[in-house]
């Protein structure tokens, strides 16, 4: 018995699209996996949402790589004293573009602090989240966290939602020319 192509062309077509609502679902829960792991304290499980080498970049804290490093952030006393007082680390919306085996997600982060009368505002960042799948699922290569404070670097991030190409904020439209592992 012969195929029928038109059948196996929409099947495949179907597949695909299915592949994309699955990875782009898997990368949301990723991210939204991010606040209750971190305002739980559970820092090592949170810093497995990054890959082995994996880097966490916040401008005014600096640049974390590896998953002990990056629970070692999560630990310090900074971190700890801030969801010792009540911390809620909320993300979203999460623009997100995906190519095969990387994506990007771009969107905003605030973190609302308990101050003994009112949740306020501590700190509204802009987020790109670069990510690569691989037989584990996906996982964080590189997020860079920038404060919209009106700098340069945090309207970069947000300007570059559409790209896939990986870069530093801090350079502004100058682009690196390393590409996210495929």
């Amino acid at each position: 018995m012969t195929e029928n192509p038109t059948i196996a062309a929409r099947l495949d077509a179907l597949e695909e699209r299915l592949r994309a609502l699955e990875d782009e679902r898997a990368i949301r829960q990723l991210i939204a996996a991010y606040g209750p792991l971190v305002d739980s304290g559970a820092s090592a499980a949170a810093a497995s949402l990054w890959s082995p080498d994996g880097v966490y970049d916040i401008a005014d804290t600096g640049i974390s790589q590896g998953h002990d490093a990056i629970a070692a952030l999560f630990d310090g006393p900074f971190h700890q004293d801030l969801i010792a007082n009540g911390a809620a680390h909320t993300l979203g919306p999460t623009r997100i573009v995906i190519e095969g085996l990387r994506a990007v997600a771009t969107g905003y982060s605030v973190v609302f602090a308990w101050n003994k009368v009112a949740f306020a505002a501590a700190r509204v960042a802009a987020n790109r989240w670069e990510l690569g799948r691989d037989a584990d699922g996906w996982r964080v290569h590189r997020r860079f966290n920038r404060l919209l404070d009106g700098s340069e670097a945090s309207r970069v991030l947000l300007g570059a939602a559409q790209r896939l190409d990986a870069f530093d904020p801090a350079q502004g439209e100058r682009w690196h020319r390393h590409r996210l592992p495929r």
